[in-house]
């Protein structure tokens, strides 16, 4: 929210919103409100140019509103001038050597306890005066029942009236306040009465207000007004979600402090000037010990003699002197402890003290300050910041319930953690496609301004819930798929028939092609096709094609694809159990190979291979009694030593097969052979595929580093010393170029493979896993494998990766309309030309993200088309097209660019993005490049689309205010800067897995969720309700969950409950609860069920069975779990996220400046 903002500058917000039909627009209620005017324009969404604003009337006060989805936030640090609307501090001074308040502002004499504040009691407050009332997040409790007490007032603000009923009440802390001083740099709001509820429509473009208060979704063409965060001021997000949403909410004012039109603002004292600055000479402060260059530590105590609801903040705070956050400050309030930027030293110097903030650091001179016993230091509270938690719960609310409806073009679809219904009605489902921008830029100049990289995350074979349905198969017979001569697009809803139906023109490339004649249907009455809902390809987003014979490799069908098992029998396998383990598994796991539909067994033939330092085929055909064994020792010239009876079939061989799994583990149970080979294990798997003339995949378990003599030799190469330097980058990349040449002949022959690592060294992640990255395929890694504790892990991996739906010898390609084309491609596959994407195998976990550029103008009217085409066996050997159209909006004006982005699928795009940049350059260069692209972005933002306000501001738009905290994830992951413990293989394994990841993988791998167990509902089937990563947010009598996607780390305070230590772990006290436990113990009680339930629910939510890691306070694990904690400073040096969003400002300035 920011102080001093003036009408808004961006282009028109306020078209009408389509996707309100049957809500009724006023905000509140419908009552008009007294001395409103109505407006008869549609949702407010910032103000227009060209139109005076006008003076706020009786009884409406303008800005002291949060916006909810749709307003920019806004942290604002130094206004040389206070707005007319800003009321004084809410906050005692420091008990002793304060200097006086200053004129205008005494303060409350009968604050609250800390305690007596609910999470999110924050005060609502009406937004910007011209404009229509903003529309408020969703999920804060109220406190029905009593008015707020009168504020004694000044000459320019009348009390508050009476709330509307619902409207969250401002707490009784605000009597006696006076408010502050103002300025006459803008005409003062008349009058600071909640009235009755008004009829003015609802800002932001995120939801409508329907009489519950719920909100109903975000339309294409609404446009969110800014948001600004206000040092010290919460966003309108409280950081504790799933309270009760009982009744409409006002946007949260933090009282005290009156927030401008349209964005969130971070206070006006906040954040702390810049290096130079002319800072005010009144009201020196105390100097606050302890207090060095790296700011105080997170873990401090805030001493604020009655401290703000936690969930709030009561109004603006000062931060500490920094250099980053600029600006003179306003030298018209008292001195406030509140909540100081903390500052972690890694950006800009250490500075002296500032008028109108505590003190000093200590060794600077005191500036006059009085001698006396200093209060501890004091930073940003976090509430006051945008909280991913409250976001999340806001989609949740807002757009959980009702359908996405795909038939608007450019819509922006739910978060990818609210769980919806698509309806799929001519584009894509955004489980298959989601774009950085649903609103591109007409044209490149206007991209490269904004700096918004356009790009889509794209996954082909997703799985759907049960609830929607598969996209139908359409058989055209031979004649194959209709499609445009010219560009070669496959038919689909967007194409537009001409001449009564003879001729269609291509949405592509606008050529127009003859209809076949037993494709030709008439046209209705609008120029439809009378046959348009019988035809996937003409209603659907997504649908299939059989292709024809011309589409197969040598135009010949291919045979069904094969899964060959190759397993290292080498000493370590032998001994851990794992060989084994593997054995006894496929003997069951055989029989659920992936088939098709309503096939009644699977197509998919099998065959077996063990190996160390030679190569052991086995015989399986039906006919033989006993299983028999070919060994190759020439690994240098890898042949297969048999065709007929290698690849079989699972129930025609069943008991030689059954047979083979048992001798293996016995054949080889007394070996010392110590040594691998690696290259030729799959140069094997591709020969005997060649030989089978068929696709398949390679199912690789192996052990160690493959030092034996033989193709693909590789050396421990393994060099900590090497992290940041410019040799870093060497890491990443492999150390021969052998596996580059030999995936690229794996793709040619449709072989992908998927390896199962269980080192207990060095392996050389990096190099082992190319063949794997170029073919599609997964790796999985098991360090330090051990029977006991890993293998329920292991073995749910390897059922899931060997039944999951998978399509072999792939191409994928995207078409897009003309103006924009596909430029750069990210993910686990191969290109030997520009266009093509080529994966042997494409699992339905497998994302490929797609960066587009402009090579000509787009119009607005037209917008812009994608259509992704992947050609691909299915596992019953069927040549299919799958096809995934989406339409996308396009802009002239920056504002509604930045009103359609998907943060979540930006941070993708940004992370894979970087994590390819560290095979090329130095990290710490990846890591630049990335801050600076993000603030580029946001500079480009501030000054286009925001309301002219102070450069103490940092105004973030609504729908990336998430954008610095998840972007301070990226950069402090282990990839891009690792902690001491961080292996080379552990982050080249991270950025393997990372470049296939989809939106929803990352979003929870970067920041992850962490739940209150303790606080769970052991009736109902729904998760507790999330918190926010930090430490400051765990409570020692209670317990957490963690999970990232590939571990869940169960966190016990040393203070919980010795009942709920016996219901969950079945011990008696808190030292007796094990580290080693790798499941929770079955214990027949309702929290030991519902805990157990919650993490089976996590599990089949993501694509890897997740590591289970106990954690106890104060234990030597907890390193290890506090690396997640990803709001606070990491161990490796990363900064937290309000030093990070500190820094961010200050680089927005610079470009600003």
């Amino acid at each position: 929210m920011s102080v001093n903002q003036q009408a808004h500058t961006g282009p028109p917000y306020g078209q009408p919103q389509p996707g309100y039909q049957g809500y009724q627009q006023p905000a509140y209620g419908g009552q008009p409100l007294p001395g409103v005017p109505q407006s008869q324009y549609g949702a407010y969404n910032g103000p227009m140019p060209g139109y005076q604003q006008p003076v706020p009337p009786q009884g409406y006060f303008p800005s002291l509103g949060f916006p909810s989805k749709g307003s920019p936030v806004s942290l604002n640090s130094d206004t040389s001038s206070l707005a007319p609307n800003f009321i004084g501090s809410l906050r005692a001074p420091p008990t002793s050597g304060a200097p006086p308040p200053a004129s205008g502002a005494s303060l409350p004499s009968g604050h609250l306890a800390y305690s007596q504040f609910g999470h999110g009691d924050v005060q609502n407050g009406i937004p910007t005066s011209a404009a229509p009332m903003q529309r408020p997040p969703a999920s804060q409790p109220f406190l029905p029942g009593s008015a707020p007490t009168p504020v004694s007032q000044t000459s320019t603000f009348q009390q508050y009236g009476p709330p509307p009923a619902g409207v969250q009440q401002l707490s009784n802390h605000m009597a006696g306040m006076t408010i502050g001083s103002t300025t006459a740099s803008a005409p003062p709001p008349a009058g600071l009465g909640y009235g009755p509820p008004t009829s003015v429509p609802p800002v932001s473009g995120s939801f409508s207000t329907t009489g519950s208060g719920l909100y109903t979704p975000y339309t294409a063409s609404q446009g969110p007004p800014p948001t600004s965060v206000s040092q010290g001021l919460p966003l309108a997000q409280p950081p504790f979600p799933g309270q009760p949403i009982s009744t409409q909410r006002l946007p949260t004012q933090v009282p005290g402090f009156a927030p401008p039109p349209s964005s969130t603002g971070i206070g006006p004292s906040s954040y702390p000037p810049t290096t130079g600055a002319p800072r005010p000479p009144t009201m020196p402060g105390p100097p606050l010990p302890g207090q060095t260059a790296a700011g105080p530590p997170a873990s401090q105590p805030n001493h604020v003699s009655s401290p703000p609801p936690p969930a709030t903040m009561a109004g603006p705070h000062p931060g500490p002197p920094m250099s980053g956050l600029h600006g003179p400050l306003p030298p018209t309030h008292p001195p406030q402890p509140g909540y100081q930027m903390q500052q972690n030293g890694s950006f800009g110097q250490v500075r002296g003290p500032q008028p109108n903030y505590g003190g000093a650091y200590p060794g600077t001179p005191n500036y006059g300050s009085q001698p006396g016993p200093p209060p501890p230091p004091k930073r940003l509270d976090p509430d006051s910041i945008p909280s991913p938690i409250q976001v999340i719960e806001d989609d949740r609310s807002n757009r959980g319930s009702e359908p996405f409806v795909t038939g608007v073009r450019g819509q922006v679809p739910p978060l990818v953690t609210t769980n919806f219904v698509v309806k799929d009605q001519g584009n894509a489902s955004p489980r298959y496609i989601r774009c950085t921008s649903y609103n591109i830029p007409c044209t490149s100049d206007m991209a490269k301004q904004s700096q918004v990289p356009l790009a889509a995350v794209i996954k082909p074979l997703a799985t759907l819930p049960p609830e929607e349905t598969l996209p139908y198969l359409v058989d055209h017979g031979e004649s194959g798929p209709v499609r445009c001569n010219r560009c070669k697009a496959y038919m689909c809803p967007f194409m537009q028939f001409i001449e009564g139906g003879r001729r269609f023109q291509c949405c592509f490339c606008s050529c127009v092609t003859e209809v076949p004649p037993h494709y030709f249907q008439h046209l209705d009455h609008t120029g439809k096709r009378v046959d348009f809902y019988d035809r996937p390809e003409l209603s659907l987003g997504s649908y299939e094609f059989l292709a024809t014979v011309d589409y197969c490799k040598n135009n010949k069908f291919p045979s069904p694809p094969a899964f060959i098992f190759m397993i290292d029998v080498s000493y370590n396998a032998v001994k851990s159990g794992l060989v084994r383990l593997i054995c006894e598994e496929l003997k069951s796991l055989i029989d659920f190979l992936p088939r098709e539909g309503n096939m009644e067994e699977s197509a998919i033939r099998v065959g077996f291979v063990t190996y160390n330092k030679v190569l052991h085929f086995y015989n399986v055909k039906s006919s033989l009694a006993q299983p028999q064994m070919m060994v190759v020792s020439d690994v240098a010239d890898m042949f297969v030593p048999l065709l007929d009876g290698f690849l079989v079939n699972v129930n025609e061989s069943r008991t030689v097969i059954a047979s083979l799994l048992d001798q293996i583990p016995e054949m080889f149970a007394d070996t010392r052979e110590t040594e691998t080979v690696f290259a030729p294990v799959i140069q094997a798997g591709l020969e005997a595929l060649k030989a089978a003339e068929c696709a398949g995949k390679l199912f690789i378990f192996h052990t160690s580093l493959p030092i034996a003599e033989a193709p693909g030799k590789l050396k421990n190469r393994d060099d900590k010393k090497l992290i940041n330097t410019d040799k870093e980058k060497t890491l990443f990349q492999p150390q021969t170029s052998f596996y580059n040449n030999l995936a690229k002949d794996c793709v040619a022959q449709g072989c992908c493979v998927d390896l199962f690592l269980f080192p207990n060294q060095y392996l050389d992640v990096a190099t082992l896993g190319v063949v794997t990255y170029q073919t599609g395929g997964s790796i999985y890694k098991y360090a330090y494998f051990q029977l006991e504790t890993d293998q329920d892990r292991f073995l749910n991996d390897l059922r899931r990766d060997v039944q999951k739906e998978v399509g072999f010898d792939a191409v994928m390609r995207v078409r897009t309309s003309t103006g924009i084309r596909a430029t750069d491609f990210f993910g686990a596959f191969y290109m030997s030309n520009t266009t093509d994407v080529e994966m042997a195998g494409l699992d339905c976990d497998k994302t490929i993200t797609v960066e587009f550029k402009h090579d000509d103008k787009l119009s607005e009217d037209s917008g812009a088309l994608l259509q992704c085409a992947l050609l691909y066996t299915s596992c019953a050997g069927q040549r299919r097209l799958r096809i995934h159209n989406l339409s996308l909006n396009c802009c002239t004006q920056l504002a509604d660019l930045y009103r359609n982005c998907e943060t979540d699928t930006l941070i993708n795009y940004l992370a894979k993005h970087a994590y390819r940049g560290v095979l090329g350059s130095p990290v710490k260069t990846v890591r630049d490049a990335l801050i600076n692209q993000c603030a580029q972005i946001l500079a480009c933002y501030r000054k286009n689309c925001a309301s002219p306000s102070s450069a103490g501001q940092l105004i973030l738009p609504e729908c990336m205010k998430l954008l610095p905290v998840y972007l301070n994830c990226v950069l402090k992951s282990d990839v891009l800067q690792p902690g001491p413990e961080v292996t080379t293989d552990d982050r080249a394994y991270i950025r393997q897995l990372v470049t296939s990841m989809d939106v929803a993988e990352t979003n929870v791998f970067f920041y992850p969720r962490l739940l209150p167990l303790t606080r769970a509902d052991v009736d109902s089937d729904s998760l507790p309700a999330a918190i926010r990563n930090s430490e400051e947010r765990l409570s020692k009598s209670d317990i957490y969950l963690l999970e990232n996607g590939l571990n869940i780390f169960v966190w016990v305070g040393v203070n919980v409950q010795q009942s709920l230590i016996q219901n969950l772990f079945g011990v008696s006290s808190f030292s007796q609860i094990s580290n080693a436990l790798s499941t929770l113990p079955v214990l027949e009680n309702s929290f030991s069920k519902k805990v157990r339930s919650i993490v089976d629910m996590l599990q089949v939510q993501r694509s890897r069975n997740m590591k289970l890691i106990i954690v106890k306070q104060e234990d030597k694990l907890e390193m290890l779990f506090k690396h997640f904690l990803v709001e606070d400073k990491s161990l490796s040096g990363g900064a937290s996220y309000v030093d990070f969003l500190c820094h961010m400002h200050k680089e927005i300035r610079q470009l600003l400046s």
